[in-house]
């Protein structure tokens, strides 16, 4: 068991093996900077999660045996899509673009699990939500009311800020920057690399200014 950011927690198995068996997906995922620049320029914007999304797919009955795990009660196996396989955001990926395919492009966003509704104009809101609820509802998608947001101006989306005139950086991760402290070993080099890359959009030359801990980090892969 792993206890996630809100407190709750998540159970994980290992999947290694069956990992290793199976086949690539290669379905591909949204590109995260259309996706941002999508909402920018609209008057009211929804926020909507998934709950639980992977676990909201049915595992096919010949299959549920290969996800079987082992418990001090005994042996046991998911009926539904678990957490930790190679291929479930690709599949869940696939299984919302085919979904929401009539609305993709128009007034609707989807990045595996969590999707965006934009319009354009407050009278025109009503009815882009109303169609994205009428899908979710045909297909008995179940949503994290904790975390959605309807009919503001601006929110949080896949680690930014966006709103009508455009997105500006997250504040906890510049926070995270700042408060980082100095890299002493190969882990730590990396982890402040990769917070730099999430903001990496609103910092000139970021790959020019970050390119002393890339060295180290190059370095330190070669001497393992």
């Amino acid at each position: 068991m792993v206890i996630k950011s809100n407190g709750k927690w998540r159970m994980c198995v290992d999947y290694t093996d069956l990992n290793w068996a199976c086949p690539k997906d290669s379905f591909p995922l949204p590109k995260i900077n259309q996706l941002i620049d999508f909402t920018t320029g609209n008057k009211l914007i929804s926020f909507m999660d998934a709950f639980s999304a992977y676990n909201q797919i049915m595992t096919h009955l010949t299959d549920q045996d290969k996800t079987s795990f082992i418990t001090g009660k005994g042996l046991y196996c998911y009926k539904v899509m678990p957490f930790g396989l190679k291929n479930a955001g690709a599949t869940y990926q696939r299984l919302v673009t085919k979904l929401f395919k009539p609305l993709i492009r128009r007034s609707i966003k989807v990045y595996i699990d969590g999707m965006i509704t934009k319009s354009l104009t407050k009278d025109q809101y009503p009815k882009d939500l109303r169609q994205t609820f009428q899908i979710i509802r045909e297909n008995q998608m179940r949503l994290n009311p904790t975390k959605c947001a309807f009919g503001v101006a601006a929110g949080q989306f896949l680690g930014f800020m966006v709103h009508e005139r455009g997105i500006d950086a997250n504040s906890k991760k510049i926070k995270d920057i700042l408060d980082f402290e100095s890299p002493t070993t190969l882990k730590q080099a990396q982890g402040l690399t990769g917070r730099v890359a999430a903001l990496n959009r609103f910092i000139s030359r970021s790959t020019d200014k970050c390119l002393p801990f890339f060295k180290i980090i190059k370095q330190g892969k070669k001497m393992k």
